[in-house]
């Protein structure tokens, strides 16, 4: 595969990734709605918490690959540290779909 190829396969996982990570935040919106009105489940809270925790990672995560030289950091610190990134950029791409 050439090295564009690879850029525009990357590209693609990551939009798809993006993508799911933004579905997730609409269904911590309305999670957060139902709460005013409702009592939630153990399972509803959870996904509450795992969803905050996630919008929390990912704004670091998104920092330093605006810094200079941070393309070449962020892949870096993931394997060092696999938890800097949302869940849904830590799942297969598959599990996705």
């Amino acid at each position: 595969m050439t090295t564009v190829e690879e850029i525009k396969a990357l590209l693609h996982k990551n939009k798809v990734r993006f993508l799911y990570e933004l579905k997730e935040s609409k269904e911590l919106i309305l999670l957060l709605k139902k709460s005013a009105t409702t009592k939630l489940s153990t399972e509803e809270k959870s996904k509450i918490k795992e969803q905050l925790l996630d919008i929390c990672k990912t704004i670091p995560a998104f920092a330093i690959f605006l810094l200079p030289g941070g393309s070449l950091l962020l892949p870096l610190l993931v394997k060092l540290i696999p938890t800097i990134l949302p869940s849904s950029f830590r799942k297969d791409i598959e599990d996705l779909k």
